[in-house]
């Protein structure tokens, strides 16, 4: 329990950016896994229509802290080098 006004203001944004970033989070893993199916279903245009707009999910998720620019990196590189395996 915080025993500051300053604790309980920290405690209430903390609480604030828990929720925004687990969103965030979220909303990043529902699209890699929504590629990854199409990809593993063997699906190249369905699988080639996701790839922009999970590569621009990733890049926000970088921009917002989320990952790491390296970790981004590594999946931008294997869902493309998946995807263009199908063609």
């Amino acid at each position: 329990m915080p025993n500051h006004k300053s604790a309980e203001k920290r405690v209430r944004q903390s609480e604030k950016r828990n929720t925004v970033n687990r969103s965030n989070r979220s909303k990043l893993r529902t699209q890699i896994k929504k590629i990854r199916a199409a990809i593993a279903g063997s699906d190249q245009s369905q699988s080639q229509e996701l790839l922009n707009p999970t590569i621009s999910v990733i890049d926000k998720a970088v921009n917002k802290g989320i990952i790491h620019k390296n970790t981004a990196a590594r999946y931008k590189s294997r869902l493309t080098k998946h995807v263009n395996q199908l063609t």
